[in-house]
């Protein structure tokens, strides 16, 4: 109980300390729908051949969807190139996800291009283009008071943890940034979050497989200490 109240404690004093100017407010979302809609009809070319050798590699849908919690932890539906088979064992299960994952979806994902679906959330506004990540719905249970201010503003295609480690940082290190970038979001920063993430895409730094080189799933590490107190 204590903790709880310290948490919201503390949440309270850093919402104090946080004020949404102008760029927030007014900037950030229509240049996030201009960016956006650039860049779809510039890597339009990309997306078609992408869809096709999804589809004759991977199989249909081309498309995975996935419901993560946004703005306000209203709950939409994020887009992605699927990067995985559905095959399964001989009890209908689906394989694990390190056997359903193939070179060519491998690739997917360390170039990141299975996230460039995710730019039509942008243009829909579920999304920003700079922002924290957003994560599973089933993770909405075991955020902290202060955590969930992660969810003040609209989830990023990239943010400061992406740029800082990616999947190879522990949970309070990620969440950390988050809360770092939201005492901070300003023209200036998101423009060197983006040339920063530029670059680590190209130079393919901090590349991690998803699920494998990644922390434990949140809900678990955070279940597993919670068991621990009890």
């Amino acid at each position: 109980m204590y903790r709880e109240i310290n948490d919201v404690n503390t949440s309270i004093k850093f919402m104090k300390n946080t004020k949404k100017g102008f760029y927030c407010n007014y900037i950030k979302r229509p240049m996030d729908f201009i960016l956006s809609l650039m860049a779809i009809i510039f890597l339009s070319p990309i997306f078609f051949i992408v869809a096709i050798l999804v589809r004759f590699k991977l199989g249909s849908p081309v498309l995975f969807r996935q419901e993560r919690p946004g703005l306000n932890e209203k709950i939409f539906t994020m887009y992605k190139f699927r990067t995985m088979t559905d095959e399964k064992d001989e009890n209908g299960e689906l394989l694990p996800d390190t056997t359903r994952l193939t070179k060519f979806g491998r690739i997917l994902r360390e170039t990141s291009i299975d996230e460039l679906p995710e730019l039509f959330n942008i243009l829909k506004g579920d999304m920003s283009i700079i922002g924290p990540r957003p994560l599973a719905v089933q993770y909405l249970p075991y955020y902290t008071e202060k955590e969930r201010l992660r969810h003040s503003v609209r989830p990023g295609l990239s943010g400061i943890a992406q740029i800082n480690g990616r999947n190879s940082i522990d949970w309070d290190e990620k969440f950390d940034y988050d809360l770092q970038y939201i005492k901070s979001v300003s023209f200036i920063n998101d423009i060197k979050i983006i040339l920063k993430t530029i670059l680590k895409v190209f130079k393919r730094l901090d590349i991690g497989e998803r699920g494998v080189d990644s922390p434990v799933d949140f809900d678990k590490c955070r279940q597993l200490d919670i068991d621990k107190r009890v």
